[in-house]
């Protein structure tokens, strides 16, 4: 491999270790519980979004899939499958969506935003209305929610995707200006 390959290398993974702990940080220092099924809100998906949009799909899905499911293991550990899930998937979708901005618009990094919060509102419903209920009936371990409390749910993961994703936005603007 070459040096500047090398070089690469070794940046990609200081920026994917960086956005990691950003957004474990993000996930884990503001914290504000929903009762109704044991989740909380967070800004962690701030900096899985600005991992998506300045470095991919792959950087912004590694950094959805490891940081926030780390910070669910402090006190939050039945949520850390449906993190790593919803979290990874958003961060490589917003990444396959931005990258697709040959003619660097705001229109694909706004609906790639769009679409990553789609992602973090659905995926949650679907992870405590309907999957770990279904898992709950042979590990106990899971049955945390149900689908009334994960319709509870939508208002904060909506306000949560959407603030973060304002945040993402202007850091993603301020980068890109900066590259101009």
């Amino acid at each position: 491999m070459s040096e500047t390959g090398d070089v690469k290398k070794i940046f990609n993974v200081g920026i994917v270790a960086a956005f990691i702990t950003l957004a474990f940080v993000g996930t884990l220092v503001i914290r504000i519980p929903i009762p109704a099924t044991g989740g909380y809100f967070n800004l962690g998906d701030t900096f899985v979004m600005t991992a998506a949009l300045l470095y991919g799909p792959i950087i912004g899905g590694m950094v959805g899939l490891i940081g926030p499911a780390m910070a669910d293991a402090v006190g939050f550990p039945s949520f850390i499958l449906a993190t790593a899930v919803v979290k990874g998937l958003e961060g490589v979708a917003i990444g396959f969506i931005a990258a697709q901005n040959k003619k660097h618009t705001l229109a694909y990094p706004l609906i790639a935003l769009i679409c990553g919060i789609i992602i973090l509102v659905a995926g949650y419903y679907i992870f405590e209305a309907i999957i770990y209920p279904l898992l709950a009936k042979r590990i106990p371990f899971f049955g945390v929610t149900d689908a009334k409390a994960a319709l509870v749910e939508i208002v904060p993961n909506l306000i949560q995707g959407v603030i973060s994703a304002v945040i993402a936005f202007g850091i993603w603007r301020i980068f890109t200006s900066l590259k101009e």
